[in-house]
């Protein structure tokens, strides 16, 4: 499975049915090309983002920043944070930039994975700029 994959699993998954019990979507937005299976089934129910990530916080017992730290994020949900994955995450998604400027890197990758959650039902904090 894909990083970005992981990423949806991790939000829309069975804990994501779970806070949001059917939660229609006032109109289906998907985007050309969103990719892995969970982001197909995603768009037929709107989920609220903040609380399941902020529960994955909590779980943690350390101050993660997931609403603006693509690594806090990924520390969140268990899935690898390291240089190496978030690379990969950044091929995935299309970034074209220099990944050894691992700051516009990140920053962009944060960007992007806010955009396509949103893209794919997911309803995000005010304070999240995609």
């Amino acid at each position: 499975m894909s990083i970005f994959g992981k990423i949806m699993s991790a939000i829309f998954g069975s804990s994501a049915d779970a806070a949001t019990p059917g939660a229609p979507t006032a109109s289906s937005t998907t985007t050309a090309g969103a990719g892995s299976a969970p982001a197909q089934t995603a768009p037929t129910q709107s989920v609220d983002v903040a609380p399941i990530l902020d529960k994955a916080v909590a779980d943690k017992g350390e101050k993660l920043e997931w609403r603006t730290s693509i690594v806090d994020l990924m520390k969140a949900l268990d899935i690898d944070s390291s240089l190496s994955a978030r690379k990969e995450l950044a091929k995935e998604l299309g970034f074209s930039g220099d990944t050894n400027d691992s700051a516009s890197m990140n920053i962009w990758l944060h960007k992007q994975v806010m955009t396509k959650l949103a893209a794919n039902g997911g309803k995000l904090p005010a304070d999240i700029k995609h």
